[in-house]
């Protein structure tokens, strides 16, 4: 890999609570490479939008980044001033969340909402500012794009208040976009859109993206390479095609195996018996060991860290070399 343009390394973040302190984040490390696009899946409550909101300084109180650091282009952003890192989002790391109404103001248009982005991020005039407004909205493949910056986002559909906001998200060309879950609302065509768009874009723009979803359709779709995550971990991180046709973490082993095939008439779906544990109740050792088919006694006390796992990495002690495995 080239230098990473993301580099997170070991990121724990924690949440303190009367009853003690919650750790959402455990040791999370991966990079991201200049326009590469990286998904991000796992269950509900696997911390996946919480990776991307600890990214982009987003982190609701009282979470906080406890240990490990986030460097950005070389830089470290993780420790940075509310204000320093306000600078930095939206002009280098921009962000696409999953309900576009919560990133558009009602009170609004549109116009106004891209322009003043422009202009906070770029030296342009309010001129230049309105002509890059209407290419951005063009870009994204919105019709009469001149007129339409002058309307409000109720006056959109779901689809196209989604393509506005990733023309906000853009508005900075910045060198990375945070997407999290940006077609969960959608229908299954209007997805397709958004995701050939969001694929388009980043090639013209040279933008590398951290793609967060539960769906590994948008994954196989999309992404050059995948993590999955579990109860605040990665536990397992490779090149899309292997990860998915050679599962080496037997979650992902599961997750892959919940999808329904075409081509296979199964009288039922398969499924991971269980459910993600809370964060106040993670069990020693690999946290996955209560729902594992494969889980023997050394995943019962002890807790693994991702090692080589063929083209892919993974957290999980069958990798483990023999004599580490017997010792």
């Amino acid at each position: 890999m080239p230098d990473p343009l993301l580099d997170v390394r070991h990121l724990r973040v924690e949440f303190p609570t009367r009853r003690g302190t919650l750790v959402a984040l455990d040791d999370i490390s991966f990079a991201i490479a200049p326009g590469e696009i990286l998904g991000v899946v796992g269950e509900s409550g696997a911390g996946k939008s919480l990776t991307g909101a600890a990214i982009i300084g987003l982190l609701d109180p009282p979470g906080r980044i406890a240990a490990g650091e986030i460097r950005f282009d070389g830089r470290r952003i993780d420790n940075l001033p509310y204000e320093e890192m306000r600078k930095v989002r939206g002009r280098s790391i921009g962000a696409i969340f999953q309900d576009p109404l919560t990133s558009l103001d009602p009170l609004y248009t549109i116009g106004r909402q891209l322009i003043e982005t422009i202009q906070t991020h770029l030296p342009v005039n309010a001129a230049e500012a309105r002509r890059r407004a209407v290419r951005l909205l063009q870009e994204t493949g919105i019709p009469a794009a001149e007129e339409r910056l002058d309307q409000y986002p109720h006056q959109f559909s779901g689809g196209m208040r989604q393509r506005v906001v990733i023309a906000l998200a853009l508005a900075g060309e910045p060198k990375l976009i945070v997407a999290d879950e940006p077609t969960t609302a959608l229908d299954v065509s209007i997805q397709a859109q958004i995701i050939s768009l969001l694929k388009r874009l980043c090639k013209e723009h040279g933008a590398a993206v951290m793609l967060v979803t539960h769906d590994m359709g948008v994954i196989a779709e999309t992404c050059d390479r995948v993590a999955v995550m579990y109860a605040g971990r990665v536990v397992e991180i490779g090149p899309v095609a292997a990860v998915i046709h050679s599962p080496a973490h037997p979650y992902t082993a599961g997750l892959m195996g919940s999808i329904p095939a075409m081509d296979e008439d199964r009288p039922r779906l398969l499924q991971i018996d269980g459910a993600m544990p809370r964060l106040t109740a993670i069990p020693r050792g690999c946290a996955f060991n209560p729902r594992c088919p494969r889980a023997f006694d050394r995943c019962l006390v002890e807790r693994p860290d991702l090692m080589n796992a063929g083209p892919t990495q993974a957290a999980c002690w069958l990798h483990a070399a023999p004599l580490q495995a017997a010792a």
